[in-house]
């Protein structure tokens, strides 16, 4: 095969690597180029094409948190990945492993971990690869990638759900929120929260949010209940999608325009915690953004003719 038919097949496999490193579709998207431009660089061809790009993707992300660390440490608010609508890198042997560690709730539980125990627990123990290949990646030596695979390990263990729920009774649980959503029915929504359920916004002081998180199934229902009709009322539409492998939504102003994405976590038959991502510049890659201050003045004006 030539260099670039090479590389288009290891393609998905270096952006699934590299946006699980940063959280970030367009960082990941730029981690690929650059890794691209190195191999076609490249005077020589490397024993194995998939070990060198594999490495050289995941030393550009590397570089890339470690200044990104610095900007999140500065948010203002939660800091919530950029939604993915699908991973392009597809392995039925690691199916499992795959969806885990691309969900909403594990890409905020990796931001816990150091750059190298990111990238360390993301090769080994997302995509399988050597502890040899992993110390050439990271430019450590192998007993020490198994110390920060050690320390990766135990940080998530310690944030994870202890009980998952399978594919089948997330999306019923996410069609039954949605329709209660839709009809803006409390007690519809009450009975499908889990009573100290969490809903978070993330608008990175660039979109209009709560102040703080609503905790509380009775708060959080009345609080979706009073808001949806409205939005419903001023035209605007949500599309069930599936968000980071979570059952979730794009909302979309009436030009079509994204508005924001939410993801729900489900747990045990219930929905644990309610994400939005709200922040305009997560949500390019989605397509045309929409004026999320624009609508909720629309929304308040609404609300006061009403009244």
């Amino acid at each position: 095969m030539s260099k670039v038919e090479e590389f288009e097949e290891l393609r998905p496999l270096l952006f699934s690597i590299a946006y699980r490193i940063l959280g970030s579709v367009g960082e990941a998207e730029d981690a690929v180029q650059e890794t691209w431009l190195r191999f076609d660089g490249s005077a020589t061809r490397p024993t194995s094409t998939k070990a060198f790009l594999s490495a050289t993707v995941t030393r550009i992300s590397i570089d890339v948190l470690r200044s990104a660390r610095v900007r999140r440490e500065q948010y203002v608010g939660p800091w919530f990945p950029e939604p993915l609508l699908s991973d392009p890198y597809q392995d039925p042997a690691r199916a499992a492993e795959l969806a885990d560690s691309v969900s909403m709730a594990a890409l905020v539980l990796l931001e816990r971990l150091s750059p190298l125990e990111r990238a360390v627990f993301v090769l080994r123990d997302v995509f399988g690869f050597g502890f040899d290949e992993i110390a050439t990646a990271v430019e450590r030596s192998e007993a020490a990638c198994r110390q920060l695979l050690v320390r990766a390990r135990r940080h998530m263990e310690a944030g994870r759900p202890r009980f998952a729920a399978d594919r089948q009774e997330r999306q019923e649980l996410a069609t039954r929120f949605f329709d209660a959503l839709r009809e803006g029915d409390v007690s519809g929504l009450q009975e499908l929260l889990a009573a100290d359920v969490s809903m978070v916004g993330d608008g990175g002081g660039k979109a209009p949010q709560f102040a703080r998180a609503i905790v509380g199934a009775e708060k959080a229902a009345r609080l979706l209940a009073s808001a949806f009709p409205w939005l419903i009322r001023i035209d605007v539409t949500f599309e069930p999608r599936e968000v980071n492998g979570q059952p979730g939504a794009i909302f979309r102003d009436r030009d079509g325009k994204v508005l924001y994405a939410m993801v729900l976590d489900v747990l045990d038959g219930q929905i644990q915690t309610i994400r939005s991502v709200l922040n305009p510049d997560k949500l390019g890659h989605l397509g045309p953004v929409a004026d999320a201050w624009a609508t909720d003045r629309e929304l308040k004006q609404a609300r006061r003719q009403k009244n």
